[in-house]
């Protein structure tokens, strides 16, 4: 139903976003919406995947289309919902993701929420060899974030990240494992801090 939205970003909470658009405020879930930490009070475009159940109607937001395209051939995929594909596509190293499919590395894509072996055997089945049109470069996606003028907000950045793990299905055991290394890391913003916790998920 919906390519994408343009409008402005008037909030950003741990999971998702929202957008108005023409005096209409939408609620866009997102993997990591402090990637639009920047981009407050400003307007963007969102690129969108309308997800119609029974009982629910929900927004998926993306920052490209590249991105809504390789989030729309996982939930193909047996067993990953919208909410495990957003989790994988918050990490953001797209490029590991395809590889490790290519390379049959299920243990690698255990480490995702909700991804169990039996998931991981099938995304490898489903997907290997199906992801090559997909140009997994630094290029697609945004530029680096804004590091600068956070002082005084370390807490509340870094607690703001940790509660954006919880909503993308990050086990309160796992981000224990992380939060001594974390909070060693001062003046990160909240994306920041979701950037460099995702990366030690992965390696953990």
């Amino acid at each position: 139903m919906f390519e994408y939205i343009k409008g402005m970003i008037k909030h950003i909470y741990p999971g998702y976003i929202v957008l108005e658009a023409n005096n209409i405020g939408y609620k866009i879930l997102m993997g990591n919406p402090f990637r639009y930490s920047d981009k407050l009070h400003n307007e963007d475009t969102i690129y969108i995947y309308h997800d119609v159940k029974q009982d629910a109607m929900n927004l998926f937001g993306f920052v490209t289309l590249q991105e809504k395209n390789l989030f729309l051939k996982l939930i193909n995929v047996s067993g990953i919902g919208p909410k495990s594909a957003l989790a994988i596509l918050a990490n953001e190293d797209h490029q590991g993701f395809v590889q490790a499919i290519e390379d049959n590395n299920s243990t690698y894509l255990t480490k995702f929420p909700g991804v169990g072996k039996k998931t991981a055997a099938q995304i490898v089945l489903d997907l290997k060899g199906k992801l090559s049109e997909f140009d997994i470069t630094e290029s697609a996606q945004r530029e680096s974030f804004n590091q600068s003028g956070h002082y005084g907000k370390i807490n509340s950045s870094f607690e703001e990240a940790m509660e954006a793990l919880l909503v993308l299905g990050y086990s309160s055991r796992d981000i224990q494992k992380i939060q001594k290394k974390m909070n060693q890391q001062a003046d990160l913003t909240t994306d920041a801090y979701i950037r460099e916790a995702l990366s030690k998920l992965m390696k953990k």
